[in-house]
């Protein structure tokens, strides 16, 4: 069981969920921003992921695990960041939109909705729920 939940951002052009449904497994390197490496030197092995397309897209369309816990990105020299390994689980039934998490009160204090630039987003098991039965269709 997961201890943590959270979404990772990416522009689906650079590395996409199809991609990572490819290669079984990725580090998800390049997160360097400070609030959001702070984010993801609290992601621990087995933490569950929802993983969501910027750009265009806009939209939450997978779901993932971390399956390796933070260790030092190997994209930055200097050892400054970190980095984890994920691994995809499923592609989510019903993509949800940024659009209809924002149409949701439940999640008014989601930090994708408070701060839209922040690339690892930590989700509260209550906003883990709905987002759940949202995706589920």
């Amino acid at each position: 069981m997961a201890g943590n939940y959270w979404i990772l951002k990416t522009e689906p052009s650079d590395y996409s969920w199809s991609d990572l449904v490819r290669d079984k497994r990725t580090a998800w390197t390049g997160v360097r921003s400070a609030p959001a490496q702070k984010h993801l030197r609290s992601v621990a092995k087995d933490d569950e992921i929802l993983i969501y397309h910027t750009g265009s897209e806009r939209a939450i369309v997978g779901l993932a695990r971390v399956v390796r816990a933070p260790y030092p990105d190997p994209s930055a020299p200097d050892g400054k960041y970190v980095t984890v390994d994920v691994a995809p689980v499923r592609p989510i039934a019903h993509q949800l939109t940024l659009g209809d998490i924002k149409a949701d009160p439940a999640f008014k204090e989601l930090a994708l909705v408070r701060m839209g630039r922040l690339s690892v987003v930590p989700v509260t098991p209550a906003q883990w729920k709905r987002l759940m039965e949202l995706a589920s269709g």
